[in-house]
């Protein structure tokens, strides 16, 4: 077992410092509902039967649970964990990712039960989290479920993510589970133009799940010269270089362009942030990661303009200042700063517009903007819950227990079945 998971000792520890809290608070702050308290009561025992029980629970929460297990933020379950007013908080997310690892390589995880079809088809657009969790919620409720992805992998953005945090492997291990949950066809490098012709072909419902396929844009001059993030991760090997890198943007996103670019051999990495580093939206371990990547931060700090000089690019950058609430520029202090081998545009990403009509439901970042994995499964969850409803008329009565603001509608993030 690798460093992406806990040892057997480490496992150990970390569940026996679990209080197992009635009220719960680590479900109540996971966006998808699944129970650190359950399924760490249930693998404490330690033997590979154990860990069976535990991974189904977890699985039924969440499909994509060993996935979420290892790119989740500290944001959630570990923020809400009562161990956090004694000491530290548990490490839930490598608990759970520990755990699946082991019933899965231990052999022992079983498919659930087959289920009775219902006789109705629906359609998926997008094979990322999001659609994957909707395909499993859909196919434990007997619907014959056909997956329509634009390129050749599944994964959607999550494919983007360095194998260092979440490697590919881990994404199949979740889809060839829930591949097990039903009638599930995909048809791969097949692009929908339009969700509404899946309806005329005669799909009783079609979810929409194909994330923000296009990156943001800064309307600075010599924009096109940078690289988008997304042509940058896909490929790194097409861009490595020995050189200095520069990223524009400070989120987590930029943090992998960040550490792929060390990884890959540039002698020098900078980040380039507009606003104060405390600002920046970033988990503990993503924070330790630059440090430890010996990757530069220039905060409070605007690019201007890029060009190209003698092969290299060359940022024209000033500093910034909060007048109040708002971030302006301030006067006289545009510098040059020469000698980059490649620039990354790393500051988010737009989805396409949206095509209203009934029956179609959208799910993930291109319903409610760029989220982590397990809030784009819960987002697919609902959609898959919403659409039954849609089309059956029947009502779903488990009500997901998110007690924290989110961007989209938490209608039910009721067990899969």
């Amino acid at each position: 077992m690798n460093k992406l998971y806990l040892t057997t000792a480490q496992l150990k520890s970390e569940m026996e410092r679990c209080l197992y809290c009635a009220e719960k608070p680590c479900m109540k702050a996971c966006p998808a509902n699944c129970s650190p308290a359950d399924f760490i009561t249930t693998a404490k025992a330690g033997t590979d039967d154990a860990y069976r029980r535990a991974a189904s629970l977890i699985l039924k929460a969440n499909p994509l649970g060993q996935m979420c297990g290892l790119t989740c933020p500290d944001q959630f379950c570990m923020k809400a964990c009562s161990r956090q007013h004694l000491d530290v908080p548990i490490k839930i997310p490598a608990v759970q990712a520990t755990i699946l690892e082991k019933a899965r390589s231990a052999g022992v995880l079983e498919p659930p039960e087959k289920v009775t079809p219902n006789g109705r088809n629906v359609a998926v657009v997008g094979a990322g989290p999001a659609g994957l969790a909707a395909v499993a919620v859909l196919a434990r409720k007997g619907y014959s479920v056909t997956v329509f992805e634009g390129s050749d992998r599944i994964g959607g953005a999550a494919k983007l993510i360095p194998d260092a945090r979440l490697p590919y492997e881990v994404i199949e291990k979740d889809w060839e589970y829930i591949k097990t949950f039903g009638d599930i066809t995909w048809q791969m490098n097949f692009r929908v133009a339009n969700p509404v012709d899946l309806l005329k072909d005669g799909y009783d419902g079609v979810i929409v799940a194909v994330g923000e396929p296009h990156s943001a844009k800064m309307g600075i001059p010599g924009e096109g010269l940078a690289v988008s993030f997304m042509d940058y991760l896909a490929d790194p090997e097409k861009y490595k270089t020995s050189g200095n890198v520069a990223i524009l943007g400070g989120g987590a996103v930029a943090v992998d362009c960040a550490v792929t670019a060390r990884d890959n051999g540039a002698e020098f990495v900078e980040m380039f942030v507009r606003r104060r580093i405390p600002d920046m939206k970033l988990t503990m371990e993503e924070r330790k990661w630059l440090l430890d990547k010996m990757v530069d931060i220039t905060s409070m700090t605007r690019v201007k303009k890029i060009e190209e000089v003698n092969g290299a690019y060359t940022l024209h950058t000033c500093k910034t200042r909060y007048n109040g609430t708002k971030l302006e520029d301030i006067p006289d202090t545009t510098i040059k700063r020469p000698g980059f081998a490649h620039v990354v545009m790393a500051v988010g990403s737009i989805a396409d517009p949206k095509t209203e009509a009934e029956k179609v439901l959208y799910a993930g970042d291109c319903s409610h903007g760029g989220s982590t994995i397990v809030e784009a499964v819960a987002s697919g969850k609902n959609a898959a819950n919403e659409l039954h409803a849609a089309i059956t008329g029947e009502v779903e009565e488990t009500v997901c227990p998110v007690s924290r603001t989110v961007t989209y509608k938490a209608k039910s993030c009721a067990v899969i079945e």
